[in-house]
């Protein structure tokens, strides 16, 4: 069986700036974040303060009063996000094969609330108050599992772990299998849910997160000289993949093409990017080759941008190289997580979701709080507001500690 078109046909998403597509679309277009105090627990005490949480979001609307009692928060984003994109897919019983449809999801950290609270407990008054539920609550893998359960998927099933390439290497993985001809079908994207005591301390320690606690608002700031780390998000992004002559006989409203997918390791340091981006390099050139494109037909380019002073010049440095003059003539970047914050191991579900949308609606979300740029960020990062803009093509990167790196390549259909 040779290589296969895979097309993207429904979309979902929870986030700290939306809960569902039409209000996290809405939200970008504004230039509207969403971080505030944290309110989950008392942070009085910590560097950080601050995060992007998600808000107004009825879990019952999508699960089931009883089953909630059993699952993290980082599951119920994911099936929530996940009922969304089936439902926009139209995907009915007996119009699929459950033996070759299956589910990727990518999740960097998994059930940190949940651990958490028991650990308490565990400490407290003894292993009897430990809930029976806890490891199907709180392991990666029951993200897409529950998933599965959910729409009776019985082909590929696994969660992808790569620190904050989740999302994106969940989906280039899920794109693979079905252009070789290895399933038809993949429900796929990103979940996180680790805005919690035990993270917020341990990223703070790290000096990963920002200390601009008197200005939620303007905290995330990528590419701005003024930046001083990230902000913590939370949520997911999910897609539905299908092989495309699957799609188009069954009447699937088609919203792009995901056409390529690059990977690497800079295999440098366990938290900081390699020298001069060559490993975003060549995750980037990858994703474009496989694609068939030349570079100059990617429009946008959705980029890691964590708002961190070593990353942003770094994924600088590295778009320059691979795209030349072009990068500065033409292209655009931007980088949503200056309203979504960081979503970790969902980031990549979510920006794949907004690099599609950015596609099919020809408009480009801003980077906002782009007051002063660095000196050694000087690309067109679209700043403040969103700009209209029919691009062909779109590319999504997402690169993790450990110095793993995922790129995909969107296409217009």
């Amino acid at each position: 069986m040779g290589e296969r078109k895979v097309v993207i046909t429904g979309l979902g998403a929870i986030t700290p700036v939306g809960n569902t597509i039409e209000e996290m679309w809405s939200s970008l277009i504004k230039g509207q974040g969403n971080v505030g105090r944290i309110t989950s627990f008392d942070a009085t005490d910590y560097p950080c303060q601050i995060a992007a949480e998600v808000k107004n979001f009825d879990p019952e609307q999508y699960v089931d009063k009883k089953a909630l009692k059993r699952l993290d928060k980082f599951i119920i984003f994911a099936l929530a996000a996940a009922k969304q994109a089936w439902e926009q897919a139209n995907i009915s019983e007996g119009t699929y094969n459950p033996q070759r449809c299956g589910c990727i999801v990518g999740v960097g950290i998994g059930g940190m609330p949940i651990l958490e609270e028991n650990l308490r407990e565990l400490i407290a008054a003894g292993p009897r108050k430990v809930t029976p539920m806890l490891i199907p609550a709180m392991i990666s893998n029951l993200a897409p599992g529950n998933i599965a359960i959910q729409y009776n998927l019985k082909g590929i099933n696994y969660a992808m772990t790569s620190a904050c390439s989740s999302g994106t290497h969940a989906v280039g993985e899920a794109f693979r299998m079905i252009k070789d001809g290895l399933q038809d079908m993949i429900v796929t994207g990103g979940a996180e849910s680790a805005i919690t005591p035990l993270a917020i301390a341990g990223f703070g320690r790290m000096k990963a997160l920002t200390g601009r606690n008197d200005d939620p608002a303007h905290a995330s700031r990528p590419f701005d000289k003024d930046r001083d780390g990230f902000i913590m998000g939370e949520g997911s992004g999910i897609m539905i993949l299908e092989e495309y002559e699957a799609a188009k006989k069954r009447g699937a409203n088609i919203l792009g093409e995901v056409a390529g997918y690059g990977y690497s390791c800079d295999a440098y340091h366990i938290t900081a990017p390699a020298e001069g981006g060559e490993g975003a390099i060549s995750c980037m050139k990858m994703a474009i080759e496989s694609s068939r494109l030349d570079p100059r037909q990617v429009g946008y380019i959705n980029a890691h941008g964590t708002s961190t002073p070593i990353n942003d010049p770094a994924e600088t440095a590295a778009i320059k190289v691979v795209f030349g003059d072009y990068a500065k003539k033409g292209l655009l970047v931007s980088s949503t997580k200056s309203m979504t914050g960081h979503l970790l191991g969902a980031a990549g579900g979510v920006e794949a979701v907004i690099s599609c949308l950015a596609i099919y609606r020809s408009m480009i979300p801003p980077t906002i709080n782009l007051d002063n740029p660095d000196k050694n960020c000087d690309l067109d990062y679209v700043p403040h507001k969103a700009r209209e803009a029919s691009v062909e093509a779109a590319i999504s990167n997402s690169f993790g500690f450990g110095g793993t790196n995922a790129t995909i390549l969107i296409k217009r259909v």
